[in-house]
């Protein structure tokens, strides 16, 4: 059986979209690590299939795999696609898409396919993030990896934005090898159901450098959870403003933490890599049509 998807992408951070509206679709997480793999399948970091919602008023429902085919409960840039997505399929100035998260809403940000979806209210309790143990301030919990006279790293902030989130505030965040030490605090025992990984630098005032080791996926060219995460904890801790830019691999999300409901706002760009159509029992897979770029590059002559 072929099935169409969508190729896309928020800062780089990839995604394959199915759309089960009509046509239910249930994939083993066998078959979505085999789609995730960039060697031998389509590649991406989370797949998302967007399903009709049962709450009224509700555009529709969006389920979340990781690559690994994990189900997660949260991703802000794959927010902001299916947010673009419902968007210019309903031609309404903002859609509500349901996730087991909770409800987010989305709107066009103003520049073209850029899209601000309002994330809700971080959670900074211990026992939201969820942790092993309790902690009075989660601003900066006892954990480091390393000797324990000379951490590697050590006393992170951790906020909860849909999944768990691991901040590191460092001086330099090139000077660590996050592909060695993020699976390790990933799956360290005070994170019962693992966490994403960031280490964050300031680079001037209310703007973050951050790389981000994603729970289930590995080093990512950007993470819309973590790039909230970040900008609340700096908040929390006195570091920023209520907006920032937070500065990934694969570009710049805006992010605001309005003071006057706690609501977390995150604003970029989306970008809809191609068109395809897959074969679901071969996994064999082809391009259908162009994407956003190669239609750019058509429009003005250019190569695609």
């Amino acid at each position: 059986m072929r099935r169409p998807f969508l190729k896309m992408n928020g800062l780089g951070n990839d995604f394959v979209v199915w759309d089960a509206r009509d046509t239910r679709l249930v994939l083993t997480p066998e078959i979505i690590a085999k789609l995730g793999s960039r060697d031998t399948g389509i590649g991406f970091d989370q797949m998302i299939t967007v399903e009709r919602s049962t709450v009224s008023g509700v555009d529709a429902f969006m389920r979340i795999h990781n690559c690994d085919g994990s189900q997660v409960d949260a991703c802000g840039n794959a927010t902001r696609c299916v947010g673009r997505l419902l968007l210019e399929e309903s031609g309404k100035d903002a859609v509500m898409i349901q996730t087991n998260a909770g409800l987010l809403s989305a709107t066009a940000a103003g520049a073209p396919r850029e899209i601000t979806v309002d994330m809700g209210k971080p959670r900074v309790n211990w026992d939201q993030i969820p942790l092993a143990e309790e902690f009075a301030d989660t601003r900066a919990i006892e954990l480091q990896i390393g000797p324990i006279d000379d951490p590697i790293l050590h006393t992170p902030a951790v906020v909860n934005m849909g999944n768990p989130h691991g901040i590191f505030w460092v001086k330099d965040i090139e000077a660590y090898d996050l592909s060695k030490v993020g699976p390790l605090l990933e799956h360290h025992p005070v994170f019962p159901e693992g966490a994403n990984i960031s280490l964050a630098q300031f680079i001037g005032k209310d703007e973050i450098r951050v790389k981000v080791w994603e729970r289930g996926v590995g080093l990512t060219q950007a993470c819309g959870t973590a790039a909230c995460a970040v900008a609340v904890a700096a908040v929390r801790d006195t570091r920023a403003g209520r907006k920032s830019k937070i500065h990934l691999p694969g570009g710049i999300l805006n992010i605001e933490w309005r003071e006057s409901d706690s609501h977390v706002m995150m604003s970029g760009p989306t970008e809809i890599e191609f068109e395809g159509e897959v074969d679901l029992e071969t996994i064999e897979w082809t391009k259908t049509a162009p994407g956003d770029n190669d239609q750019a590059q058509e429009a003005t002559g250019g190569a695609a």
